[in-house]
């Protein structure tokens, strides 16, 4: 579950971690009462969307010498043009891609003297099993640039969970940010918080991009991005109620409502699997044979006859979607309810395009049965290679 700036740096407050002072808004006025309630006289307004690149993308609806979605101001007059300009608006970022997000929320905070710029993150190392702390002096909007061109500018610190944070690891980061004397202990101070922060909410991701060092010699958090492990969500109702529904894919919210595992992609052949493993092996399997995957669904080892056919209402709710291609080995999951399921969901969406299945497991032979005998035009595979094949000849055959 990903949360807005705002929230973010309230959040990583309460842990004692330096953030500028600000207020989130909603309106054009509130943006104003916002940077009223600051000392001033330098204003920040920034457009809040769940995606980076915020201060260079494009707003779709202003000219294309507007500027972008982090603005300056020095008088009030300035937060209320920014924000007008801002609010109701669609942002184009690097990373929404052409179709951008609405701006629905600001965030106005005091302006920071800028003497330096650095990016701290914490995460999980997949390859360790551990919290890793990624850090490097070469902070701000460019920061995707310094990974892929000067990757050795950028250090990984992993932590021993039977220890968690230590003096050392502090120190280290301090290292990797080329900081000495006070700032060297600001920097192990907030990398101990951000830690305490990490644990204490089941994050997944904290990124401080840009951390900055102001002319008054102070370390502190200009922009914050936390991500949460949804599967812990259980635990921390407060932080469930920071969720923006708006903020993310239609798609992705209805599968949430039937705990499906869903994600789309960009593709044109739309998946339904169960198992993560299989669901991977199944678009991996799709571009070997020259198409691309339009999603990963993993409807899970259990799933009823209702979930199944929401899962395939979800796929074909994608206009990008040509053709199906369906992947069950049954084992826990009987391959006649996903049979059922199949042939409900494709009569009720009145199915339009190639669907091909490939049934395994637990009773195959009936799941088989059910979908011969549905009058629809499903085509049978006998194994994930046979099923590849004919669902990019259907499609190509339907273009």
């Amino acid at each position: 579950m990903n949360i807005h700036e705002y929230q973010a740096k309230e959040l990583l407050a309460k842990f004692g971690v330096p953030v500028p002072a600000g207020h989130a808004a909603m309106s054009v006025d509130e943006a104003v009462e916002a940077a009223a309630k600051l000392p001033g006289p330098l204003y920040v307004v920034k457009a809040q969307i769940h995606a980076g690149g915020r201060g260079k993308g494009k707003f779709k609806e202003l000219a294309p010498e507007a500027k972008g979605g982090v603005r300056l101001a020095k008088t009030l007059d300035e937060v209320r043009a920014h924000a007008a300009d801002m609010l109701g608006n669609t942002l184009v970022t690097v990373q929404t891609g052409e179709q951008g997000k609405q701006v629905n929320r600001l965030y106005v905070t005091d302006g920071v003297d800028i003497a330096k710029e650095f990016y701290l993150a914490l995460l999980v190392n997949r390859a360790t099993g551990r919290i890793a702390m990624v850090a490097s002096t070469e902070g701000g909007v460019d920061i995707e640039t310094v990974a892929h061109d000067t990757p050795e500018k950028i250090t990984t610190i992993d932590i021993d969970p039977a220890t968690g944070f230590m003096p050392h690891h502090g120190r280290a980061v301090a290292a990797a940010l080329s900081l000495a004397g006070d700032l060297a202990k600001q920097a192990a101070s907030v990398a101990s918080k951000l830690y305490a922060a990490f644990l204490g909410t089941d994050a997944s991701q904290i990124e401080i991009n840009p951390l900055a060092v102001t002319e008054q010699g102070q370390l502190v958090v200009l922009d914050a991005k936390v991500n949460f492990d949804s599967n812990a969500m259980f635990r921390h109702k407060d932080l469930a109620e920071l969720r923006d529904e708006t903020e993310e894919d239609p798609m992705e919210l209805e599968a949430s409502k039937y705990d499906l595992a869903y994600i789309k992609l960009d593709g044109d052949i739309g998946c339904m699997v169960n198992g993560a493993g299989l669901a991977m092996a199944t678009m991996d399997i799709i571009k070997l044979n020259g198409m691309f995957p339009a999603n990963f669904l993993d409807v899970g080892g259990g799933a009823s006859k209702e979930k199944v056919t929401a899962a395939f209402k979800i796929i074909l709710s994608d206009p990008a979607v040509k053709g199906i291609l369906v992947n069950i080995f049954g084992g826990i999951m009987r391959c006649d309810i996903i049979a059922e399921g199949i042939v409900a969901a494709a009569k009720e969406v009145n199915l339009q395009v190639p669907l091909v299945v490939r049934l395994e497991g637990t009773n195959v032979q009936q799941g088989k049965d059910i979908l011969a005998n549905s009058g629809l035009a499903i085509v049978p595979a006998n194994d994930l290679g046979d099923a590849a094949k004919k669902i990019v000849a259907e499609v190509q055959k339907a273009a």
